[in-house]
């Protein structure tokens, strides 16, 4: 347990609050500090305390996260042991998912039941890929973990912990439902490929967040036990040996667009949870000449993500990836803000690139099939925290997320308009 959590102070409760109302002065521990690899556990304990002395803007962000989290406990578990047929491999127990933007050329038939040859469609999503697979309920998986742990952190409601125990048992850890820790056959393409490397971002763009959950719940939430935390411990270090050692794990490492830059982030993270502190360093401080000085250009902007039809989505996406990289990197002692390539190219750079849209003062002019403003909500507040006056600024004029604006409670860049691929 580190010392902050040993604290002990004396609050004044203010669960009741009502104008006009004094609340009695209470003795309260303070919560403890999360070890989280994304989320900076100090400032979670800093905004728990605050909320507990009733402050009213966390009170209306605590009842945005507890309305959204409320809908997942008549929910899941879910688990990979429920698609109607296995992965190519045959095992139920290997995670599956179809590319997205791959599509039949054929009408299918009895000798051709898939339609095949599949051709590409870029940023157009086959339908086919949310059903036969596991990619949705991996995704709630992910998500209801994450707002469950966080709402149980911030009021205490044991159900809400309860719930997040046993959605992460299921998909992890019990033997009848878990899932293999590999994503050997993530993002297949019938009659193509039974995986591909690429699949990894199935798992890269959002499993920081679960790896922020078991911290959160590791402070002493009811219901998670400690063989709860061994096992998870034992499933992180065996899927960052994958991750590491495995053909497509290093075909992914080496990919120079989103796909580095959020298994660099996945990679850090896992280290950074499971104890390997140097992997995690090193990757964060390769992150400046491998990521940021050939993926970022000297104005801001990514030219690799431009070529997309979502561009606007893969810019703010990319970055989503660059900046809990840098948040990673924080509990490191690197600051991954700092960095200036040979040309100037920087993280602030890149955010400042999207201010005039996502503020709204001009068109981006750039190709996007679905232009959603709200989508640079997330990494504007984690430049602005950072330090870029510019992102400050703008924070007032940003648009606010579907769900509301949650950075106060979880100051972690989400991908807030969802696509996969």
């Amino acid at each position: 347990m580190r010392a902050g959590s040993r604290l002990c102070v004396v609050l004044v409760s203010l669960a009741a609050f009502t104008a006009g109302t004094s609340a009695p002065v209470v003795a309260q521990t303070a919560p403890r500090v999360p070890h989280t690899a994304v989320l900076d556990g100090a400032r979670l304990q800093q905004t728990k305390m605050r909320l507990d002395r009733g402050d009213p803007q966390l009170r209306r962000a605590v009842a945005v996260l507890t309305a959204r989290t409320d809908k997942w406990l008549a929910q899941g578990p879910w688990t990979v042991v429920d698609k109607p047929r296995p992965a190519p491999g045959g095992d139920l127990h290997d995670y599956l998912s179809q590319a997205p933007y791959w599509w039949p050329s054929q009408p299918p038939t009895s000798d051709n039941p898939w339609g095949c040859p599949y051709v590409q469609r870029d940023g157009e999503r086959n339908p086919e890929v949310d059903s036969g697979t596991d990619r949705q309920d991996v995704e709630k998986t992910f998500d209801s973990a994450y707002d469950l742990s966080l709402a149980w952190y911030y009021t205490g409601e044991k159900r809400y912990a309860e719930k997040a125990g046993q959605v992460l048992r299921t998909w992890f850890l019990d033997p009848a439902t878990r899932m293999n820790p590999n994503l050997n056959h993530a993002q297949f393409i019938p009659c193509k490929y039974d995986g591909r490397a690429i699949g990894i971002i199935d798992f890269s763009q959002s499993y920081t967040s679960v790896v922020d959950a078991l911290a959160l719940l590791d402070t002493g939430a009811p219901g998670w036990t400690r063989t709860d935390r061994t096992g998870m411990a034992r499933w992180n270090t065996d899927f960052l040996d994958w991750l590491k050692n495995s053909d497509f794990g290093k075909q992914e490492g080496a990919a120079t667009n989103n796909h580095g830059t959020f298994y660099d982030m996945q990679l850090a993270a896992l280290a950074y949870a499971t104890g390997d502190k140097d992997l995690a360093r090193r990757t964060v401080l390769d992150a400046r000449t491998k990521r940021i000085a050939p993926q970022i250009a000297a104005d801001g902007s990514q030219p690799q993500e431009l070529t997309r039809t979502r561009s606007w989505h893969y810019s703010t996406f990319d970055l989503v990836a660059y900046t809990r990289l840098a948040a990673i990197g924080r509990h490191l002692g690197v600051n991954l803000w700092a960095y200036q390539g040979p040309d100037g190219q920087s993280l602030f750079k890149a955010v400042d690139y999207l201010l005039p849209a996502a503020t709204g003062a001009a068109a981006w002019p750039h190709p996007e099939l679905e232009f959603h403003r709200y989508a640079a909500t997330d990494v504007v507040h984690a430049a602005a925290d950072a330090g870029d006056a510019r992102a400050r600024r703008a924070v007032p004029l940003l648009e606010e997320p579907p769900g509301g604006d949650l950075w106060a409670l979880r100051p972690a860049a989400e991908q807030l308009d969802s696509i996969a691929g």
